[in-house]
């Protein structure tokens, strides 16, 4: 037994080097949620959520203020009766899969520490070559090509870009892209809901010839219809991400032949545990998956990185958050060779926060 003796919870605010912008709106800092769950042996689980409320419907202020009640609910519990855990927040309060991904993560910390293996090896699985893309974001075409650019200079193997706003504008930015970095990067779209049907349909019709790898969530998380016309009519895959948040998500997209490929996000899903369950569903119907990020640290990177390491069926990763952010408070986690991402083989994450920055957080404590 691992028993829970305390939990904090930290305000986890990261600048970014500039505001980013999507089709819901734009960021100009990580408003991200730290916990940490400590036990009667000494070891400590760290976890990390993303509250984009945006897509999940959560704020950094909603997800501290359930977190107050998860960790109360927890304390005195073992810490390594995962499901039992996870299921006492379900039980509780449906929905906030961020804050629910926070303790979930701190769990499999803890659990894989207490195993003595890297989280990777702790799920079954083992280290494997990882490379992320880099995310152009809304931009002008002209400065959007510029950005392709660049991240092709620095020898990325494909690019995420952007989309969602109109077909004229967004057709232009494919095109100006294409024609700044050549025909042979592929392009990875994202346009976040943005799109109508109409207008999904002739932005996809017309860049399908243009090395476009995927187009992710074109139409509104509950147009499942629409997602499945599209993958009928055009020629660019189509993959899942606001339309997928859980298991059962991934069961009716999967059982009505919707899309090609499923984003699991932790920060979505409610962490590792139903992340495990979505790509199992995915597996079995013939779905490759991307493990894929909100605007997350290297902490909850590298917890990505383990399962996408211990699950083969993970064959895409968009790992690049960090990229973005003004300050790397982590401490170990994994590391960044250009775009190849290389985990740590210290027993559980193999991440923590550095104690300076963690001392200039407002945090709060639960015992």
């Amino acid at each position: 037994m691992l028993r829970i003796t305390q939990i904090d919870l930290y305000r986890y605010d990261i600048p970014l080097k500039a505001p980013i912008a999507i089709s819901l709106g734009t960021i100009d800092s990580a408003r991200n949620i730290l916990v940490s769950i400590h036990t009667d042996t000494g070891l400590i689980g760290w976890g990390e959520g993303s509250p984009f409320w945006m897509i999940v419907g959560e704020t950094q202020a909603t997800g501290l203020a359930a977190g107050q009640d998860f960790a109360r609910l927890l304390i005195g519990q073992n810490a390594l009766d995962l499901e039992g855990c996870l299921q006492k927040l379900d039980n509780y309060l449906p929905g906030n899969p961020t804050i629910k991904s926070a303790f979930d993560m701190a769990l499999y910390d803890l659990a894989s520490q207490a195993a003595n293996l890297p989280l990777y090896a702790f799920l079954g699985g083992s280290k494997r070559t990882l490379i992320t893309d880099e995310t152009i974001y809304l931009n002008t075409p002209e400065r959007m090509a510029e950005d392709a650019l660049r991240i092709q200079g620095k020898g990325a193997i494909a690019i995420k870009v952007k989309l969602g706003t109109n077909a004229r504008d967004d057709i232009r930015r494919i095109e100006a892209i294409r024609q700044a970095i050549g025909d042979a990067t592929p392009i990875r779209t994202d346009a976040n809901q943005g799109w109508d049907y109409p207008t999904a349909r002739t932005v996809l019709t017309t860049i399908q010839d243009w090395n476009v790898e995927y187009c992710e969530q074109p139409v509104k998380r509950p147009d499942i219809t629409d997602l499945k016309r599209l993958r009928q009519q055009t020629r660019v895959p189509i993959m899942a991400d606001e339309s997928l948040f859980d298991h059962r998500d991934a069961l009716r997209l999967a059982g009505e032949e919707a899309v090609d490929y499923f984003n699991i996000k932790l920060s979505k899903s409610g962490g590792i545990f139903n992340a495990q369950k979505i790509n199992a569903i995915a597996e079995a119907a013939g779905i490759r998956c991307m493990i894929g990020c909100m605007s997350e640290s290297r902490l909850a990177m590298t917890a990505k990185a383990h399962f996408a390491s211990a699950r083969r069926n993970v064959t895409f990763y968009d790992l690049d958050a960090p990229f973005e952010h003004a300050e790397d408070p982590v401490s170990g986690g994994i590391q960044y060779n250009g775009y190849e991402v290389e985990l740590p083989d210290a027993p559980g994450l193999g991440a923590t926060v550095e104690e300076e920055f963690l001392k200039s957080l407002e945090k709060s404590t639960i015992q």
